[in-house]
């Protein structure tokens, strides 16, 4: 019976941990004839607490991955407390990673401006597990005297014959910005230029930037945003600004739902920006029924992100997910049943829409306040979650991907996205539909 109920709520198409914790996509990126995934990674513990390394994926394709190892672990002075956050690339037939290696002194310090150094190392492997020796590329000094300690994750991308670093980072005046960076070998980096805006919040993490059809995107993690009814619901949030240069435009979340943070992308053969993020978000409003089991967290579907007719940009799942559809339904406005998981639903909606599962949880969308809920009715089934809005104008296409204990949801195409953990106490629900026309498919 213990070996069943551990298994109830272990994902079959989200990449999680076989035991321990795991948060940040690291190093994306396809090598060797292969994709491979990397995360942060506390093997030893679910809740975290312990020594923080990088977990290790990689696969033909993304939706059929073999878990490899921890693959670093902290091992030198300079990542001490931590292999933190970073990035992959392909030069000369070996993969190139670059993270930031924590170190806090011991002492009375505050952590802020003083007692924490964030290291940049880089490392080379010929196979993406075994790894070369660590090597430190930037240190506090090597950062502008406007930074904080607070200095970290890079992502490395090539421009011509010239590679790119960015940065995120803290000021000493609690601002949250991005360091640029170029170098000609991967080794030798030099401070190019920063980037920031005026009230959105005191630090920056997991800066990502990249270019549609010459229109540029600063993908960045804000820390401390002042939190809204239909925006900046979590913890912490993840979005993008529209770059122009060193002006950033507006904002925009990348999800709305309660679990997301931390997203990467990378470029596969195919020319696909692919995005995959965090699904959790280490807060205390709520938790996840995993822990006492083992394990914690998930990554989100891999999701090919595309340029929409308004300048903003879309997500949707990668095409290879499809294959994945076993039976289907088709359902016509209104539908009760009971469905084993997983399953995921796709079509069209109405204004008087809404789906229930369990009368437990409820997504919904009303039509005169323009806004679609995520509303959790049951605080077990959401482990402490409670309610997320997204506001649109006119919804009318909605596909949703229910794994054993994850709910993925794209509106419109992408335009908007919700995603949560769920914790249901079988492995099916009781769906209610209304308003919807379209598929279901178990999966």
């Amino acid at each position: 019976m213990a070996n069943i109920i551990s298994e109830k709520y272990r994902q079959k198409f989200h990449l999680e941990p076989p035991e321990g914790w795991l948060n940040d996509p690291n190093g994306l990126c396809y090598f060797n004839d292969e994709y491979h995934v990397f995360f942060q990674y506390s093997p030893k513990r679910a809740d975290g607490h312990s020594d923080r390394g990088w977990g290790h994926y990689h696969g033909k394709n993304l939706f059929d991955m073999t878990f490899d190892k921890a693959v670093m672990m902290p091992d030198i002075p300079e990542d001490s407390h931590g292999v933190y956050s970073g990035s992959a690339v392909v030069k000369d037939h070996s993969l190139h990673i670059f993270y930031t290696g924590n170190v806090k002194l011991a002492g009375d310090y505050n952590y802020i401006t003083e007692g924490r150094e964030a290291n940049v190392i880089h490392v080379t492997s010929k196979d993406a597990s075994s790894m070369g020796k660590k090597e430190i590329l930037l240190r506090n000094k090597d950062y502008p005297a406007f930074c904080s300690c607070h200095v970290r994750d890079p992502k490395v991308w090539r421009n011509g014959d010239v590679w790119n670093m960015v940065l995120g980072a803290r000021t000493i005046d609690d601002k949250g910005c991005v360091l640029f960076y170029e170098s000609q070998d991967l080794v030798n980096w030099k401070y190019r230029d920063m980037v920031t805006k005026e009230n959105y919040g005191y630090m920056w993490e997991c800066p990502d930037y990249f270019e549609f059809n010459g229109k540029g995107f600063l993908s960045v993690c804000p820390q401390g945003l002042e939190a809204y009814d239909t925006k900046f619901q979590n913890l912490f949030q993840s979005g993008y600004f529209t770059a122009e240069k060193n002006k950033l435009g507006e904002f925009t979340e990348w999800d709305m739902g309660f679990d997301f943070y931390a997203p990467q992308t990378f470029v596969d053969p195919m020319g696909r920006r692919i995005l995959i993020g965090w699904m959790g978000m280490d807060t205390p409003e709520y938790k996840n029924a995993t822990t006492e089991l083992g394990w914690q967290h998930c990554l989100t579907i891999p999701r090919e992100i595309g340029l929409g007719k308004d300048g903003k940009l879309v997500q949707k799942p990668l095409k290879e997910f499809n294959n994945l559809r076993k039976l289907g339904k088709t359902i016509h406005e209104s539908e009760r049943m009971k469905v084993t998981l997983p399953f995921e639903l796709e079509g069209k909606i109405t204004e008087d829409f809404s789906l229930n599962f369990n009368k437990k949880f409820v997504f919904s969308y009303d039509k005169s306040s323009k806004l679609f809920e995520m509303k959790f009715h049951d605080r077990d089934y959401g482990c402490g979650r409670t309610t997320r809005k997204a506001p649109l104008e006119n919804p009318e296409k909605i596909r949703m991907i229910v794994d054993m204990s994850s709910i993925e949801i794209y509106i419109n195409n992408g335009e908007t996205v919700l995603s949560t953990r769920f914790y249901p106490d079988e492995e099916s629900v009781f769906l209610e539909i209304e308003g919807f026309e379209g598929n279901m498919y178990q999966l």
